[in-house]
């Protein structure tokens, strides 16, 4: 066994390493291979990355099927949080990984808590790669209860109204309108409507896929939305190839998600409809349905909800005035 130099235990029984006449501090207990890894990283300087490492796991976990079947969007969003853990710690072992250091990764993160809270979830998949390559048995981060959003920094998306419907679809940029029309007409998440091809119009309908819940749809089309699809398709002076998506750059590109909200807050901007957002139109849409006298069934069905909470929030504020106003009439 080679003899440690420079060791120095303090009273209440802490062991430091005397560098230079500076002392550093081991946390592992003596007689460990983890006491003897940092020891010589405090003598040499340098960092001895375990072939265990977090690092090496997102490595991995970027070539297995895990990864490569995921859509584009969820990617963008555990790439975030998978660079963050490589620069935070990536030379931590895995094996020593436990539910307090996922736990305190997430509240290091409290002041965002949307990025806060896929640590524990992006964590989960990462330490389920892990028990599949057998470097753990159990998943520590399985469980880890979700931040909530403080209630000073929560916020309501506001239904857009008539008049700001109205002003929209009479003063916006085409490519604007074409993506107010895809977000009211088809009731989907913002991050759906980049994914929307040529080839899913058949002139009636548009089919698609949903990045969230991988449930497929087929979504007649409003005649607000078939007039704007009609004048993109004839703007191009050919019929587009179907592999085109119908939502594209100005140099032609696919457009990515955001691309596409830098081009609707600028327009939101300009008409001074700023207070209504991108995911209010979802809810327009779900208000549309139920003035339209349809069920929290029918509108799940083009929705896609697949619980029926935010419909009945939404739809129910539309029935009400509604009936407010059929009320009113019968009043006057």
């Amino acid at each position: 066994m080679v003899k440690k130099k420079y060791l120095w235990q303090h009273p209440s029984g802490r062991i430091y390493v005397r560098i230079k006449g500076k002392l550093h501090r081991i946390s592992a207990p003596e007689g460990t291979a983890e006491f003897d890894r940092e020891y010589w990283e405090i003598r040499t300087g340098k960092k001895m990355e375990a072939k265990t490492s977090i690092s090496a796991l997102i490595e991995d976990y970027r070539k297995s099927d895990r990864w490569v079947g995921l859509k584009p969007r969820t990617r963008a969003d555990y790439e975030k949080v998978m660079v963050y853990l490589v620069e935070k710690a990536g030379g931590k072992d895995v094996k020593r990984l436990t539910r307090q250091d996922i736990i305190a990764a997430q509240k290091a993160n409290s002041h965002r808590t949307r990025f806060a809270n896929y640590i524990p979830q992006m964590m989960t998949i990462l330490c389920e790669h892990a028990i599949d390559l057998g470097w753990l048995k159990d998943n520590p981060a399985k469980g880890v209860r979700r931040l909530s959003v403080p209630k000073e920094r929560q916020q309501e998306h506001v239904p857009w109204p008539d008049w700001a419907v109205e002003r929209f679809r009479a003063e916006a940029e085409p490519l604007a309108r074409l993506i107010f029309e895809i977000g009211i007409g088809t009731v989907q998440r913002p991050g759906d409507w980049p994914d929307f091809e040529w080839g899913d119009y058949d002139g009636e309908n548009l089919r698609l896929r949903q990045n969230k819940m991988d449930v497929p749809l087929v979504l007649p089309c409003t005649r607000h939305l078939k007039s704007a699809l009609e004048s993109a398709r004839e703007a191009h002076g050919v019929v587009p190839i179907a592999s085109r998506t119908i939502l594209t750059k100005h140099e032609g590109g696919k457009m990515c998600y955001h691309y596409m909200a830098r081009i609707m807050r600028n327009e939101r901007k300009r008409l001074e409809v700023t207070e209504f957002d991108l995911h209010a139109l979802r809810y327009r849409g779900v208000m549309e349905l139920a003035w339209a006298g349809c069920t929290d069934d029918e509108i799940a069905s083009y929705s896609g909800h697949t619980t029926i909470a935010m419909i009945k929030k939404y739809a129910g504020e539309a029935r009400q005035t509604m009936r407010a106003r059929q009320a009113w009439e019968k009043r006057q």
